[in-house]
């Protein structure tokens, strides 16, 4: 089961620093929710976020520019959940500039009926400065 989301949690991340946004966004459950450290508001679906993230294209031209995961964790809960947990540093740009950010993520994962890990809920925030 480890392997398995952590292959579900690596094709994430790859799609979301390659630019491959339906990979990505196909990667999150249709109800999956989003805890960002970067909105005012939880974000109740996967279609919530793609909105948020267009126009985020739309009024900024924001762009991953590349991510990486380190410190990952994957806890197991049961036969069909697991945590996920990990380091991200991702640079962006958009039209303020170019931007590496230094955050932790948490991403639930579930195992749906087909046999494929989605994830249902996902939290980032920043790391704290030591």
């Amino acid at each position: 089961m480890t392997d398995e989301v952590l292959e579900a949690a690596d094709a994430l991340v790859a799609a979301f620093a390659e630019g491959r946004l339906d990979d990505y966004f196909g990667a999150f459950a249709p109800d999956a929710t989003f805890v960002f450290h970067t909105t005012p508001q939880r974000l109740a679906s996967t279609a919530e976020y793609r909105a948020l993230w267009d126009r985020w294209v739309a009024e900024d031209d924001f762009r991953v520019l590349s991510c990486a995961s380190t410190g990952r964790l994957v806890q197991p809960l049961g036969d069909d959940t697991a945590v996920f947990s990990h380091d991200v540093a991702t640079t962006v740009r958009s039209t303020a500039g170019e931007e590496t950010l230094a955050e932790r993520e948490t991403i639930v994962f579930h195992r749906a009926p087909s046999g494929r890990w989605l994830a249902v809920h996902e939290h980032l925030s920043p790391t704290p400065a030591a």
